[in-house]
C-alpha cells in the first residue's frame, strides 16, 4: 500500500524519529561528501501553484543526491491550468514518475490527487499544513536540544499552515507549544482538538510576552502570506505588536533559539537584529529543508 505525506497525520510517533535518524544520517554523509545514490531509476514530479524558493531547490537537489531526477512542474503550463480534473493528472502523473509533491493553494487540491494517484504524493505546502517544513524544524530542534520532549515552543504571529503542522508534531513528539495569535487570526479549532487528543500541549496565550516567558524556541512566520495579499494593510494593523524583537527574545529561557521558515518581512514579523542574530537558527532550517526532505523520500520510494 502507498503512503502519502499531507500531513503529521500520516505519520507517528515512532516513524518521525526515524525520519529524523534518517535526515541525520544522510546529512552525515551529505557534508562528508559521500555518495549516496539511494534512489537511482527514481523520479520526482513537482507541481507548483505558489513560487518557491526552498522547497523547489531542497526537493531538486535532495533527488539528485540521491540519484534520482525531478521534474519542475509549473501548474499554469499543465493542463492542470486549462481545467483538466486533478484526479485525471494523478492518473497520468502515476503512470511516468515515481512520486508527486505539490505546493498548492488548497489542501483539497493535494487531498484529492493523492487520493487518485497510485504513487507517493507530499504535501509540499498548503493553506491548511505545511509538514515538510516542520519535519526539517524538528530537525534542527534534535540538533540544538539533543531531545524534543519537554521542550517549550512559543508561536509568535499567524495561526497559518506552519503553525496547523507544529500543533499536530507537538501531539506526536511531547513538546510544548505556546500560541499567541491575535483575534480572529488562530489555528482551526479541529486541529487544535485532534493534537490534544493526541496528547498535545497547547497553550493559548493573550499576549506574546507571556507565551515567549521561559520558552525554549520562539518561532513566527510571515503576516501576509502567498494568497492573503489582498488583507494586507488589516492583517498589518492586527499583527502590530507581535513582531519579534530583542526584548521579547529576552524573555525566553537563556540559550533559547529564534526561529523563521522564510521569506521573512524584516521589520514586521521579525527585527533584523533578531534574525541576524547569534540565537537565530533559521539558517540551520533552512538548510535542514534538504535533509529532512531526503529522509523522507528514501522513506516513501527505496524498495
Amino acid at each position: 500500500m502507498k503512503k502519502d505525506f499531507l500531513t503529521f497525520q500520516d505519520v507517528d510517533a515512532g516513524e518521525i524519529e526515524a525520519l529524523l535518524a534518517e535526515a541525520e544520517r544522510l546529512k552525515a554523509l551529505q557534508h562528508s561528501g559521500t555518495p549516496h545514490p539511494l534512489l537511482q531509476g527514481c523520479s520526482l514530479a513537482m507541481i507548483f501553484e505558489k513560487a518557491s524558493t526552498r522547497t523547489r531547490v531542497s526537493f531538486e537537489a535532495g533527488m539528485h543526491d540521491l540519484g534520482g531526477s525531478a521534474l519542475f512542474l509549473n501548474a499554469a503550463d499543465l493542463q492542470l491550468g486549462r481545467g483538466e480534473p486533478v484526479r485525471d493528472t494523478a492518473r497520468v502523473l502515476s503512470r511516468y514518475v515515481s512520486a508527486v509533491m505539490i505546493r498548492a493553494y488548497r489542501h483539497e487540491t493535494i487531498r484529492e490527487f493523492a487520493e487518485y494517484a497510485s504513487i507517493p504524493v507530499i504535501n509540499g505546502l498548503s493553506d491548511l499544513a505545511h509538514p515538510c517544513q516542520v519535519l526539517a524544524d524538528l530537525l534542527t530542534l534534535k540538533e540544538r536540544f539533543s531531545s524534543l520532549k519537554g521542550l517549550k515552543v512559543a508561536w509568535i504571529g499567524d495561526g497559518n499552515n506552519v503553525c496547523n503542522s507544529l500543533i499536530l508534531a507537538a501531539g506526536h513528539m511531547g513538546f510544548d507549544l505556546r500560541v499567541a495569535c491575535p483575534p480572529g487570526y488562530r489555528p482551526p479549532q479541529g486541529v487544535v482538538d485532534e493534537a490534544v487528543a493526541r496528547g498535545a500541549g497547547v497553550t493559548f496565550f493573550e499576549t506574546p510576552e507571556e507565551a515567549a516567558t521561559g520558552a525554549d524556541a520562539l518561532y513566527t512566520d510571515v503576516w501576509v502570506s502567498m494568497g492573503s495579499e489582498a488583507e494586507r494593510e488589516g492583517r498589518l494593523r492586527a499583527f502590530r505588536g507581535y513582531t519579534i524583537t530583542s526584548e521579547l527574545v529576552a524573555l525566553a529561557r537563556p540559550g533559547a533559539v529564534v526561529m523563521h521558515c522564510l521569506p521573512a518581512h524584516r521589520g514586521e514579523e521579525i527585527t533584523d537584529e533578531v534574525i541576524e542574530g547569534p540565537q537565530s537558527i533559521v539558517w540551520d532550517q533552512a538548510e535542514n529543508r534538504l535533509h529532512a526532505q531526503k529522509a523522507l523520500l528514501v522513506r516513501l520510494l527505496k524498495k
